[in-house]
């Protein structure tokens, strides 16, 4: 059983997409990527906050980052987006449906 990342248990995924801050920042990364202040506009969330949140979805390789100047750009990790259907997420042991 593949979850999204190879060293990560299906269990421990589903237990990371559990939170609703988490899931809220999955939902908007299917829309493309976005810096970490357009993130926080949108989800109200305090930063320090949202940047554990965001560690939380990357060590479980959900999401992936990249420095652009002083700001960090978070966009769902190649391996998950190759398994993506439209609004919905293969994550090996379930399916994760935005619609």
């Amino acid at each position: 059983m593949m979850a999204a990342s190879e060293d990560v248990s299906c269990a421990e995924v589903l237990k990371v997409l559990a939170d609703e801050t988490r899931l809220a920042v999955m939902r908007r990364l299917m829309q493309g990527p976005q810096r970490v202040g357009e993130l926080n506009e949108q989800l109200h969330v305090e930063q320090t906050l949202l940047s554990h949140h965001l560690r939380v979805l990357r060590d479980a390789g959900l999401v992936s980052s990249r420095r652009i100047g002083k700001s960090v750009e978070y966009k769902i990790s190649d391996r998950v987006e190759s398994k993506r259907r439209g609004a919905v997420l293969e994550l090996g042991c379930c399916k994760l449906d935005f619609r």
